[in-house]
C-alpha cells in the first residue's frame, strides 16, 4: 500500500512540473489507460450488454484526453475565468459522470429515451452557445473579477452561469443516484465511488470557473485513477462469477511416490494434488462439517503444506483454501435443505459454517441467490 500511495505522490508532484511535454505525456498516459479500459469493456459487452455503455463513456473520455493533449493552454493557462469551452466540457463530463456507474448494476437506466430527455438541458445549453457563436457571437473575454461584474447580465454570462448551474445539478446526481434512483442490487463499492467521483467533479468545477494548469493535470490523474478503480473491481466482480470446478469422485488418493514422479510436469502435480485433497474431503465429511476445521486441519491431514495446497487450488480455479472448504460444506447444505433435512437457519450450520450470517453470505456469493429464496424454492413442501 505504501508503495503505491509513493507511486501516486511522485506522479502528482510530476503534474506540477508545468511545461507543454509535462502535460503532453500526462495526457496521453491518461488517454492510453482509458483506451485500453474500453477495450477491456468492450470485450465484456461482448458477453453482457450491460458493460456497452460503460465501454463507450470510457471511449468518449479517451478521445477527449487525447485531442486536449496537444493544446498549448493546457501548460499556459490560457483560457481564464468561466470560459466556455471549459464550461461545455463540465457540462459534457459531468452528464457522462452521472450515468456511468450505474451503468454495471442498472442497465435498463440507459435506455436511448431516458438518456436522451437527461440530456436534454446540456444540448441545450450547449446548442445555443454554438449557434451563437457561428452567427457570429464572439466570447466575452474574462481575466478577472471586474470584467465579470461588468459583463454580468450579458447573454453570454448567463448562458455560461446557465451552463455552470445544469452543471450542479448532474454533480449532485452523481452522489444521489446510487442511494435513491436504484430498484435492485448493487456492487456496494459503487456507493463509495460515486462519491468519490463526485468530489472530482466538484474538483473540476473550480478549475472550470478559473483554470489553473497544475490543477487540470491532477485532475486528470485522480480522475483516470477512479475509473481503473472501476474497471479493476469490475473485473473482480466478473472472476468471481466464473464457474467452480465440478466436484467429481476420487476412488484413490495419489501415493507421496506418484507425487513426486509428477513434479517434473507443474500442472500434472497440481491435479495430483488437488485429487489428493478431494479423496480427504469426500471421505472425512464429518471433519469439515465441524466449523472450527480450517486450512491448517487440511494440510495437516492430507500432509502438504500451505504453499503447495494453495497452488493445486487455484490451478483448479479456487480463490484460497476457505472457499474450497467451503464449497463442499455448501454442496452438503444445499443436499439437505432438498431432503427436508434443513427447516431453520440454525440447523444450517451443521454443514460446517460458524454463524447464520457467515452461511449466508457464503450462499449469496457462491450461487447467486438467497439462502432464505433457495430454501423456500428447493425445501420439500409439507402436507
Amino acid at each position: 500500500m505504501a508503495p503505491t500511495l509513493c507511486g501516486v505522490g511522485a506522479f502528482l508532484y510530476f503534474c506540477t512540473m508545468i511545461s507543454p511535454e509535462t502535460s503532453l505525456i500526462v495526457f496521453l498516459c491518461c488517454s492510453m489507460a482509458h483506451f485500453v479500459m474500453t477495450m477491456v469493456m468492450a470485450l465484456f459487452a461482448r458477453h453482457q450488454v450491460k458493460f456497452l455503455s460503460i465501454a463507450w463513456i470510457m471511449g468518449i473520455f479517451a478521445t477527449a484526453l487525447l485531442l486536449f493533449a496537444p493544446y498549448k493552454g493546457v501548460a499556459t493557462g490560457q483560457p481564464g475565468l468561466l470560459h466556455p469551452y471549459m464550461l461545455m466540457a463540465l457540462l459534457v463530463i459531468s452528464y457522462l459522470q452521472s450515468i456511468f456507474p450505474l451503468s454495471i448494476p442498472m442497465p435498463g437506466y440507459l435506455q436511448w429515451g431516458r438518456m436522451w430527455r437527461y440530456a436534454l438541458p446540456a444540448l441545450l445549453f450547449i446548442g445555443i452557445y454554438v449557434f451563437a457563436i457561428l452567427l457570429g457571437s464572439q466570447p466575452v473575454i474574462i481575466r478577472n473579477i471586474g470584467d465579470l461584474r461588468a459583463h454580468l447580465l450579458s447573454g453570454d454570462i448567463l448562458l455560461r452561469l446557465g451552463m455552470l448551474l445544469t452543471s450542479f445539478w448532474y454533480i449532485i446526481n452523481i452522489f444521489r443516484l446510487p442511494h435513491h434512483l436504484t430498484h435492485v442490487e448493487y456492487p456496494r463499492y459503487l456507493v463509495g465511488y460515486s462519491t468519490m467521483l463526485g468530489l472530482s467533479a466538484i474538483f473540476y468545477v473550480i478549475i472550470a470557473i478559473d483554470y489553473d494548469s497544475r490543477l487540470m493535470m491532477i485532475y486528470a490523474v485522480i480522475f483516470t485513477l477512479l475509473n481503473l478503480y472501476l474497471c479493476f473491481r469490475t473485473l473482480e466482480t466478473m472472476a468471481r462469477e466464473l464457474p467452480k470446478p465440478v466436484i467429481k469422485e476420487v476412488e484413490k488418493a495419489p501415493t507421496d511416490e506418484e507425487l513426486r514422479k509428477a513434479e517434473e510436469d507443474f500442472n500434472e502435480a497440481n491435479r495430483q494434488r488437488f485429487q489428493r485433497l478431494e479423496f480427504w474431503m469426500q471421505n472425512n465429511m464429518a471433519a469439515w462439517t465441524d466449523s472450527t476445521f480450517t486450512r491448517d486441519n487440511l494440510c495437516r491431514e492430507t500432509g502438504l503444506n500451505r504453499h503447495l495446497v494453495l497452488e493445486c487450488l487455484r490451478n483448479q480455479g479456487y480463490n484460497n483454501v476457505h472457499e474450497y472448504i467451503n464449497s463442499y460444506r455448501l454442496n452438503e447444505l444445499k443436499r439437505r435443505i432438498r431432503r427436508g433435512q434443513v427447516n431453520t437457519f440454525t440447523e444450517c450450520l451443521d454443514a460446517g459454517f460458524g454463524s447464520v450470517k457467515t452461511v449466508r453470505s457464503a450462499f449469496l456469493k457462491s450461487e447467486g441467490t438467497t439462502l432464505d429464496l433457495y430454501m423456500q424454492t428447493f425445501a420439500p413442501k409439507k402436507g
